[in-house]
């Protein structure tokens, strides 16, 4: 008796899994979802979606929303996308909102954006409700040397035609950056800036800075400028504070020349003293060599003395006494 019911559980188990098997292969139910919503898709290519390893709930659901909007899809293109490791359930969302907002926008472009790594639904949305972006702080400095911190509010608007290949928000950002910089350092005053800051917008828009990019600039508003600091005057005493080093460098090389040009002369001086004490030392030897030749008297030697006494006196004389 236990080994019939054993038996019996086995082949109930067994037929399970074989309806299951046959349910997950062959998707009876998407198939009559399809043929209900006027979808007409036949049940062999749901099989084989199955082997090719793609969902078919996200292919059927898909036509079956694009069908209810008035889109002809066709299966094995999706299939493709899906393949390829495109978001097929953001793509038919993306021609559904396109045409409810009359956007021009096939297949093959929406296909195309969302394999180029857009979000193309949110691109189509972007076309019809405009983004804000804020952008950071720019600092720029006017003529008269004063800086100022400008921020801005760039209201933007989604090119379709250029979401492959076109330049992001990133550039846009720099871009703007720049022309800010470009009109502020263009002002003679910061005052002119102060006064009419819609002058900003209108150089920026000028610039035409949304070319080449995936986005196109409707305006430009500038939100909050600050005054910063004095960037003439910081450079002036910059330039003040190196020149002064400079000059203090050369005062300095200069006076090192003339404490070494001293040190020199005092040199020579000593080394002159010295050659005039080793001569005068040789003098009592000449004197006494001119007496033993018989070159000189005694009264010329005294002659000689009362010379040099008479100068002495003379220098002494010229010579006024320091006052102790």
């Amino acid at each position: 008796m236990d080994l019939q019911s054993g038996i019996i559980i086995l082949i109930v188990f067994v037929c399970l899994l074989a309806i299951w098997l046959v349910l997950y292969f062959i998707p009876v139910g998407l198939w009559f979802s399809a043929l209900v919503s006027g979808v007409r898709i036949s049940l062999l290519q749901l099989i084989l979606m199955r082997w090719r390893k793609v969902p078919p709930s996200t292919i059927v659901s898909s036509m079956i929303e694009g069908t209810k909007a008035g889109l002809h899809l066709d299966p094995n293109e999706l299939e493709a996308h899906y393949l390829a490791g495109g978001n097929v359930t953001n793509v038919v969302h993306a021609l559904v909102s396109a045409q409810k907002a009359n956007i021009m926008l096939d297949f093959k472009m929406a296909t195309a954006i969302d394999l180029a790594g857009r979000d193309v639904f949110e691109a189509v949305q972007m076309s019809v409700n405009p983004k804000v972006i804020n952008t950071p702080p720019v600092a720029a400095v006017a003529k008269d040397g004063i800086q100022l911190i400008a921020k801005a509010r760039v209201t933007v608007r989604a090119n379709i035609k250029q979401l492959v290949g076109g330049a992001g928000e990133e550039t846009v950002l720099a871009r703007v950056g720049e022309g800010i910089v470009s009109s502020i350092g263009s002002a003679e005053t910061h005052k002119i800036v102060l006064e009419n800051p819609d002058s900003i917008s209108r150089v920026v828009l000028d610039k035409g800075l949304d070319a080449g990019t995936a986005f196109e600039i409707l305006s430009i508003d500038i939100a909050d400028i600050d005054v910063g600091k004095n960037i003439g005057a910081q450079l002036q005493m910059d330039q003040a504070e190196a020149d002064k080093n400079i000059a203090q460098a050369k005062a300095e090389e200069r006076r090192a020349m003339a404490v070494a040009l001293e040190q020199e002369n005092k040199a020579k001086a000593q080394e002159a003293r010295a050659k005039v004490i080793l001569a005068e030392a040789e003098v009592p030897l000449a004197m006494a060599e001119a007496f033993r030749n018989g070159n000189l008297g005694i009264m010329d030697y005294y002659k000689m003395k009362n010379v040099m006494a008479d100068t002495a006196m003379r220098e002494s004389i010229a010579r006024p006494e320091t006052k102790k």
